[in-house]
């Protein structure tokens, strides 16, 4: 997208376009699948990726709950030359039901632990805690948060920084009965799980995305989330109070960003249109589509919605990220499916492009037929070659699903 596009002109030709379904769905050469690199197909259910440098050796590791197979593992990443082997794994604990697993110094010593949210029946969250020197050893100790056991499935967990004070706070949400958006309040001693307090912010039905990040430009953290089911279905967002004592015995005042109307999915934010305000693009299922949250002010409050449709020969929008993939200096949007049952494909990009008076997004190919389930994903360079590749998991090819993998992107490749 052009960086000196306005809304006011060119932006307003370019959204009546992203109206046209027909003009999106009629896309047929998409060209050739990128090429895939396992990281790891030792389980079943992959679900989720998390990313964190664990050992300060400037590389992007890996959190995965595998939810099928019951355990939460960690990926340590080889580096450039080793990238497309298998990566060394270690299991930090066995999570039944697992959802989620999210890096977080919980206990502030500068080291990071690993948090599992399991849904199911064990309705847990886990924190399993590293071993005193190197991450990246067999030598994980897993323990239970009293005060998360029994009250909802969880399926979500994020650190958040929500009283300005050293430390990141843990936020986790769930789904079904009883389901909320909280987070745990430490006693003096962040170690002593048991004396966590869980401290409702909001209900909720089923929590797909979950951010912290400063959405009305006061200098704190709010939540953004999108819910994909029940009567606070949609995307929206909490607003932090401010003040540690109320936030702690007060629900946030909840701010509508829209898609009620819709069972949303996966979110992300970036700055699609370049005008300096980071939007909020959200994937929906049935109708597969993405809902272009445009930021109109500094706010939070107001947003314009815009609609771009899914091309033929997918199903069940799942995920969604934004960055440069043919290296054109303008975002392109990168989607994953839920349910592309082959011939469908479960991962392709849009790009944007613009000749004469005429604006329009054109589809790309990444995984072709083979992948059914697809889950988040994550953008970056993993093969130093300067394009970004794609990052995700993927739980139903065949019996064990593709696992955790990356997409190595061709872009730069084909320019040599």
């Amino acid at each position: 997208m052009r960086s000196d596009l306005k809304y006011k002109g060119g932006l307003c030709l370019l959204l009546s376009t992203l109206l046209m379904a027909n003009g999106l769905a009629e896309e047929t050469e998409r060209g050739t699948p990128w090429e895939i690199h396992i990281i790891d197909q030792s389980s079943r259910g992959a679900d989720g990726a998390k990313l964190a440098d664990v050992d300060g050796d400037g590389l992007q590791d890996i959190a995965t709950g595998w939810e099928e197979g019951g355990r939460t593992r960690i990926y340590h990443n080889p580096g450039p030359d080793h990238v497309k082997q298998l990566w060394p794994a270690i299991t930090v604990g066995d999570t039944p039901q697992v959802e989620d697993a999210a890096w977080i110094d919980l206990d502030r010593d500068g080291r990071l632990e690993v948090v599992s949210c399991c849904e199911g029946k064990s309705q847990t969250v886990f924190v399993h805690w590293p071993p005193a020197t190197k991450p990246f050893q067999n030598e994980w100790r897993q323990e239970f948060l009293p005060s998360s056991q029994r009250k909802m499935m969880w399926m979500f967990a994020t650190p958040a920084q929500l009283d300005q004070q050293p430390g990141m706070e843990l936020v986790a949400a769930g789904k079904g009965k009883g389901a909320q958006i909280g987070w745990f309040q430490p006693g003096e001693n962040p170690r002593e799980l048991a004396n966590y307090q869980w401290k409702s912010l909001s209900p909720a039905g089923w929590i797909m995305s979950l951010f912290a990040i400063d959405m009305d430009g006061d200098g704190d953290q709010d939540l953004l989330t999108t819910d994909r089911k029940g009567k606070l279905r949609g995307c929206r967002w909490l607003e932090n109070p401010g003040d540690l004592a109320t936030s702690t015995t007060s629900p946030w005042k909840n701010h509508w960003v829209g898609g009620r109307d819709r069972e949303v999915m996966f979110a992300h934010v970036a700055d699609l249109d370049q005008d300096g305000l980071r939007d909020i693009l959200v994937v929906t299922r049935i109708p597969d589509e993405l809902l272009w949250f445009r930021r109109l002010d500094a706010s939070g409050l107001k947003w314009e919605k815009q609609v771009i449709p899914f091309p033929n020969n997918t199903e069940h929008g799942k995920g969604v990220a934004v960055g440069d993939i043919d290296l054109d200096g303008q975002p392109d949007v990168v989607f994953s499916c839920g349910n592309a049952n082959p011939p469908k494909s479960g991962m392709f990009w849009m790009s944007y492009s613009q000749q004469g008076s005429k604006e329009t997004w054109q589809t790309h190919e990444i995984s072709g037929p083979r992948g059914i389930k697809f889950d988040r994903i994550e953008l970056l360079d993993l093969d130093a070659d300067g394009d970004l590749d794609v990052l995700s998991c993927e739980e139903r090819d065949q019996k064990k699903g593709l696992g955790v993998f990356w997409y190595e992107n061709p872009v730069k490749s084909n320019r040599r």
